[in-house]
């Protein structure tokens, strides 16, 4: 039975090993120190035909099921169209598109496609466009429930959710609003003095100046009052606002503590405490070749704005005379890191011999080998070694797999091309069958 109360200790109890492992050098909000980093099977003289050894996996398939899964429950809540999804009519719609794709290129190359018609599908709502690669950036947070949802949805169900544990588990619940409900300025703020307050009337437990707080001091209205659920975990602390000559107090006394909590623990979990990490989901898709043309992002890709997006777009055109002028190495890499220093997500597609493409949503600071993992673990054969070679026919060597997609300029979008590697019996069978089942007519 689902009990929010035994999450949330659970959650502490988790973080309290977390911090501890740091020692007391561990300053509060400080960034925690990053994994050590996996060894590389290759050294200096890897040559340029080092492929990707997989790794063992506990579950073979978990992240491609639980991606499935959410993709399904996606598709399942549009308006559905008549598509036959059978796997023998999958195969026959991909040699169709293949063959059309193929005419097409014949056609381009005779010099009489048709010019394309203008299309103001920028203009509409993100959710109502048909030009986009991907509807939005989808998360997971395991603490609250199995749903997938967009990280604005998520800020308003955790806010709910952390809300409603207040009758119950009001310091805990208190100390996580703080972290979850305000910005990182406001709570680094509004944590240190926090901590101080507590740690004052541990240290100084017969000074009475440390249990007042005057409510109108400047000190508590800057720093205090704007924090959400600073006052709540103040009064689950033991401070309780009574009036001292007209001017509201917040009093401390041992009596006026929640049930169940200490001065102590409320200090560890203030000082533990984080915000609730949001898992980033695959979104993943399976797509037939005409469904690739879709290549335009959502603005949840971005790092910046909408205006400010139309105006870098405004000044690109702009600047398309001055793409003829000669640009040194110097100037092609500054304008390159500009240009993918607009991203914070990347979106990778993976095209199959049998012309099917396996399609995911990465962080740009992911590293190559979790794009390996993911692409290992959707395969029909996961202990087959394959490679993936991007579409000027690069190919990663050990080294590689240690960068993240934002050092190999993996940004925003790339296809790679998918082949099986150093196998004696000809594998024609790629993709899981229950993942070739999500394609769908759109």
């Amino acid at each position: 039975m689902f009990n929010p109360k035994n999450k949330l200790k659970n959650y502490f109890n988790k973080q309290k090993l977390k911090f501890g492992s740091h020692g007391s050098g561990r300053k509060l909000n400080s960034e925690a120190p990053p994994p050590p980093k996996p060894s590389s099977k290759s050294g200096s003289g890897s040559s340029s035909k080092d492929v990707y050894i997989p790794p063992e996996r506990k579950e073979l398939s978990a992240e491609a099921k639980a991606a499935a899964t959410a993709a399904l429950a996606r598709v399942q809540s549009r308006d559905k169209k008549e598509f036959n999804t059978s796997l023998a009519a999958i195969q026959a719609q991909v040699r169709r598109e293949l063959e059309a794709e193929r005419k097409a290129k014949e056609l381009a190359g005779q010099g009489t496609s048709a010019a394309g018609s203008g299309d103001n599908t920028a203009d509409l709502p993100d959710d109502e466009r048909k030009d986009l690669a991907v509807q939005g950036v989808y998360f997971r947070c395991p603490l609250i429930s199995d749903e997938v949802l967009p990280r604005k949805e998520w800020k308003a169900k955790i806010k709910e959710f952390l809300y409603e544990q207040l009758e119950n588990e009001k310091g805990l619940s208190a100390c996580l609003i703080i972290y979850n409900c305000n910005i990182k300025e406001k709570v680094d703020a509004c944590v240190e003095t926090l901590i101080k307050c507590l740690e004052n009337i541990l240290n100084h437990p017969n000074e009475e100046k440390y249990k007042k707080i005057r409510m109108s001091n400047r000190m508590f209205c800057d720093k205090i009052k704007v924090c959400e659920g600073a006052l709540d975990f103040l009064h689950a602390a033991g401070f309780a606002e009574i009036p001292i000559d007209d001017e509201p107090h917040l009093i401390w006394s041992e009596e006026y503590l929640e049930p169940e909590n200490t001065l102590e623990s409320l200090l560890d979990a203030l000082k533990c405490s984080e915000p609730f990490h949001l898992e980033l989901d695959r979104n993943i898709q399976v797509l037939l070749p005409s469904q690739v043309q879709k290549t335009n992002l959502p603005p949840d890709f971005f790092r910046i704005s909408l205006e400010e997006l139309k105006r870098e777009q405004q000044l690109k055109s702009e600047a398309l005379e001055q793409s003829q002028i000669l640009k040194t190495k110097a100037m092609r890499e500054k304008e390159e890191l500009r240009i993918v220093s607009r991203y914070k997500f990347s979106l990778i597609r993976v095209r199959f011999p049998n012309g099917v493409y396996l399609q995911g949503t990465f962080n740009v600071y992911e590293k190559l080998s979790q794009v390996y993992e993911f692409v290992q673990s959707c395969l029909m054969h996961e202990a087959a070694e394959f490679v993936i070679v991007t579409p000027t026919g690069q190919r990663y060597v050990n080294a590689d797999l240690d960068k993240s997609l934002f050092d190999l300029r993996l940004v925003p979008t790339i296809v790679f091309n998918f082949s099986y590697e150093n196998e004696s019996r000809q594998l024609t069978d790629y993709l899981k069958e229950e993942l070739m089942l999500l394609i769908q007519s759109f």
